[in-house]
């Protein structure tokens, strides 16, 4: 599992508390399962650093890895990359050299909130044959204009077989993800680049909702393109186009 951090020490917290109970609800009912969190944290000047050695501290499943990228791409890749060289897997007990087709990369937001089913949900679809799972993201209320909100669900209905990508809710076998060419080196919308090749080499997609993520509803972005900038925008449409 790979969480990019760039500055989010208000809500990095709530989404490592979220992605550990995910994978202890995954333990429970599949103790063989191991599990590696790589928290990958990207040229940050406030204290996410701090707040991630704490429950780092506290869960042997997390490992920290500092870079100096400002590309949620880049990080997302070189936290992938550090999974995949076997030594996170090897500190918890997997046989190396790593199945790549075995392997499943979940990957989320430092800004973001998984269900405790996450995981669950992610590997039964993966034993049904998904090469790579495209879940769901909901903008969280709290504090988020109500007009906005409801823009959002507007151009967003929520549902089975739906046509976003969100990095903050996808997963992908890591032998597809290989073959792929893994998350390209971009500063945004790496996600959907990586979901496009993908498709292009005729690997099976499922897009479900019933793993929906909560994530920030801040318009003030972090990456170029990113939700954040894409709220911003919405929020500068003309109100025309909303009405019902």
């Amino acid at each position: 599992m790979v969480i990019p951090v760039h500055n989010e020490e208000t809500h990095l917290g709530r989404a490592l508390a979220a992605v550990s109970a995910a994978a202890d609800a995954l333990q429970d009912r599949q103790p063989d399962t191991e599990i590696a969190i790589v928290v990958v944290l990207d040229s940050c000047t406030d204290s996410s650093g701090a707040v991630a050695a704490r429950f780092a501290a506290a869960d042997r499943r997390i490992t920290l890895l500092s870079v100096v990228f400002r590309s949620v791409g880049r990080s997302r890749r070189a936290g992938i990359n550090l999974l995949l060289t076997g030594r996170l897997l090897e500190r918890v007990g997997a046989v190396l050299p790593l199945a790549t087709e075995r392997v499943w990369l979940a990957n989320t937001d430092a800004d973001s909130c998984v269900p405790e089913n996450w995981l669950l949900r992610q590997m039964e679809l993966a034993d049904r044959g998904a090469d790579a799972v495209l879940g769901t993201v909901e903008p969280d209320p709290a504090g988020m204009d109500s007009e906005l909100l409801r823009r959002w669900h507007v151009r967003h209905p929520l549902g089975e077989d739906h046509s976003h990508v969100y990095g903050a809710n996808f997963g992908v076998r890591a032998s597809a993800y290989v073959h792929a060419g893994g998350f390209p080196r971009q500063r945004s919308q790496e996600d959907r680049a990586l979901a496009a090749r993908l498709r292009r080499y005729g690997y099976r997609i499922a897009s479900t909702d019933t793993v929906r993520v909560l994530t920030s509803g801040r318009t003030e972005a972090r990456a170029p393109q990113g939700f954040g900038a894409y709220l911003l925008a919405l929020g500068m449409e003309s109100a025309v186009a909303f009405e019902r």
